[in-house]
């Protein structure tokens, strides 16, 4: 499939206003008024009506499945030029990175930057150009239906530090004048200070729209009250309100938001309270996954922060076995990545350590070593080996199979 798409943008002859139209929406990504107005935009408003959207909302959705189309997969290393246009077009366009900081990411120089970028914008135009030439209006709703999942289970979440606050701002706005003309008064109980969570900001802002939206639909004309809370790991947003009675037996979220919320990790629940009380609580972690790295070469550590980009990963770095055994249990890390080779206390003395402590027994750790002795490393308690020099696909499998990212 992947041959079929690169032969097929090698045989289309774009025209350059096109490549150039494809270009300006990319560099609006976020800016949902100028999408709207765009001339790609115009073109998407009958399959946007269909899917009971907006031109621009679909414009949007049809740029990030084709840079997401670009993906090569994790088997290709991050350096061949497949993913390196596909890695160079995430991080400006989709995650918003300067073409300086994403070269520097990428370990290219800015002139091999701007050239892939160039090749990629045109990729994206190619796709752009083919599926626009094949597309029927005349879709079923199960296709539609179809394509909407697909679309959800390509997002690839690219959490930061976000305060929850600024978002739920922004989600009161947007419902206000729906509010007014249901005669729902909001009643907010928010922390005067940040509340910070590591979240993909986009999809947590619509997530947070549309639950405030359906919330403020399914109301008695009266006070919804929202509070949000901090705890020490976890942030939990309440809404109470009195349902209306059509409403009784409707869930405040529907399967899109659902998924949409467990693509954040978010759980969200509803409750139905004596007195006609409706409480919805949506639970949100605090933080990232933290990775605790010993190893006396601090390089390692900008290497694993750069091949964990997009992923929120908090990268602590111990440079001895003693200052690793103290974070491990300071930090409660997800995943310890270890190398052998240490001073003073060597990786196996600090395995041996690590699995003798009841607080850290069951803390995951990643023997990464230019000692090739795997079966030593997993007789010592280790849950996987890696040997050295390591990619960027070797790590992120490996955290994915202890499920830390």
């Amino acid at each position: 499939m992947a041959a079929d798409r690169q032969h097929t943008q090698e045989q289309v002859a774009l025209p350059e206003a096109f490549v150039k139209q494809v270009k300006s929406a990319l560099e609006n990504l976020y800016d949902f008024a100028y999408l709207e107005r765009h001339p790609l935009a115009q073109v998407s408003r009958p399959r946007a009506a269909e899917l009971a959207t907006t031109g621009g909302q679909h414009l949007r959705r049809e740029l990030m499945a084709a840079i997401e189309s670009l993906d090569p997969g994790m088997r290709v290393s991050f350096r061949e030029p497949p993913a390196r246009l596909y890695n160079l077009l995430h991080l400006h366009y989709v995650e918003g990175s300067t073409i300086q900081k994403a070269a520097h990411e990428l370990g290219i120089s800015l002139r091999q930057a701007y050239r892939d970028l160039r090749r990629g914008e045109e990729n994206v135009a190619s796709i752009f150009w083919v599926q626009r030439s094949r597309s029927l209006p005349q879709a079923s709703n199960a296709v539609q239906a179809s394509s909407i999942d697909a679309e959800i289970s390509r997002l690839e979440g690219h959490p930061r530090p976000t305060d929850v606050r600024s978002l739920l701002h922004h989600a009161q706005q947007a419902v206000e004048q729906l509010a007014e003309q249901r005669a729902v008064r909001l009643c907010v109980d928010f922390p005067s200070e940040p509340v910070t969570v590591s979240t993909d900001p986009v999809i947590a802002q619509q997530v947070f729209v549309s639950t405030l939206s359906h919330t403020v639909q399914q109301a008695m004309p009266g006070r919804l009250y929202l509070a949000l809370r901090a705890g020490k790991n976890r942030v939990f947003l309440a809404l109470r309100y009195a349902p209306e009675p059509g409403a009784i037996n409707e869930s405040v979220i529907d399967n899109v938001v659902a998924q949409l919320a467990d693509r954040l990790r978010w759980t969200v629940n509803q409750e139905d309270q004596p007195g006609n009380v409706r409480v919805v609580t949506m639970h949100m972690t605090a933080r990232g996954p933290v990775v605790l790295v010993l190893d006396d070469n601090e390089g390692l550590v900008d290497l694993l922060q750069r091949y964990l980009t997009g992923h929120a990963c908090q990268v602590t770095l111990a440079a001895s076995g003693k200052e690793g055994l103290q974070l491990a249990q300071e930090l409660v890390p997800d995943a310890i990545v270890l190398d052998v080779m240490m001073p003073e206390m060597d990786g196996w003395e600090f395995l041996q350590r690590l699995r003798a402590r009841p607080q850290t027994a069951a803390t995951p750790v990643i023997v990464c070593s230019v000692i090739n002795d795997p079966e030593l490393a997993y007789s010592l308690g280790a849950s996987l080996f890696l040997p050295k020099p390591i990619g960027r696909d070797d790590v992120l499998v490996a955290l994915h199979q202890l499920g830390v990212v």
